[in-house]
């Protein structure tokens, strides 16, 4: 069986996806629809980099996104692949929504203007630069979690990406203070990201909030596939159980470690990676070594 993954924010590069769209006539219509649906000119963003856009937050999540479902749509036309014949999809983050797109359980339009939205309301959610992530190096969760309680810290886990990954997300104020109570406790690097606020953690409620009015009417279509879901690592084919976990996702952790650990209880090995970079099979290989992960980002890889 093999399981489809979609990446999230920080997986961006210039000229994404570009081979595709020159090469293959369902991913320029991908583009095309998507760009339609937004109003946004993609092309010129991640092609041409017009006005630095790709790493502004309302720009980068449909970027990456309409990037990924292009190579997706290339890959199953391209192999012959029927979607009934994936068992499951996941994403990091806003990659879940691609999973939910990629898997006929939403339409291309729908998720393209949720998207366009969950960018907007992110970027816009808190006065910029006033809070931030983190990355965490060398320790797992539940060491990290011990230390932001045991020292009654204002920081949360933002992203539980690998047993030696963790992101946390809080105040600007309050990542610079404990940036040396985490590495005087045995945490090898301590990497402050480029982000524009403190994703995945209560900064994001209001805007949660605010989304989930539209994740409310989404148009669900039931299908066979299965979505791991970020918010519990949870594997789910129905509407009713997808929808409630992605209404918590903005503001909670993404469980990524849990996640891939559920595919491994299910018997899943086959991995493969579709979209920008390699970011989540670097991520997967930290995880477990049972999974023959393939990464599909340009036309060579196919």
């Amino acid at each position: 069986m093999t399981t489809i993954i979609f990446p999230g924010q920080g997986s961006q590069f210039i000229g994404m996806g570009k081979d595709f769209v020159d090469n293959f006539n369902i991913a320029k219509l991908a583009f095309d629809e998507i760009e339609e649906y937004t109003s946004i000119n993609l092309r010129e963003i991640i092609f041409d980099n017009k006005d630095n856009k790709l790493n502004l937050t309302q720009y980068t999540q449909i970027c990456i996104f309409a990037t990924s479902y292009a190579i997706f749509q290339t890959y199953i036309k391209e192999k012959q692949i029927n979607i009934k014949n994936i068992n499951v999809m996941m994403g990091h983050s806003l990659g879940e929504y691609t999973a939910l797109a990629c898997s006929n359980k939403i339409s291309l339009k729908e998720c393209s203007l949720i998207l366009k939205k969950r960018g907007e309301l992110m970027n816009s959610a808190v006065i910029p630069n006033e809070s931030g992530m983190a990355a965490l190096i060398g320790k797992d969760s539940e060491f990290v979690e011990k230390i932001i309680n045991e020292n009654k810290l204002k920081l949360e886990i933002a992203n539980d990406n690998s047993p030696m990954q963790i992101v946390i997300s809080g105040s600007k104020k309050d990542l610079i203070k404990n940036k040396n109570l985490f590495l005087n406790n045995n945490i090898k690097k301590f990497i402050d990201l480029n982000v524009s606020a403190a994703f995945h953690s209560n900064f994001m409620i209001n805007a949660q909030n605010e989304l989930n009015i539209d994740i409310e009417k989404l148009n669900f279509i039931e299908n066979e596939v299965k979505i791991i879901s970020n918010f519990d690592a949870s594997l789910n084919s129905d509407s009713l159980s997808i929808k409630k976990n992605l209404k918590q996702q903005m503001a909670n952790r993404v469980n990524w470690t849990k996640s891939v650990k559920k595919l491994d209880e299910i018997g899943e090995t086959k991995i493969i990676e579709i979209g920008p970079n390699k970011v989540l099979s670097g991520l997967i290989s930290r995880i477990s070594k049972i999974f023959d992960i393939n990464s599909i980002n340009n036309i060579s890889d196919l």
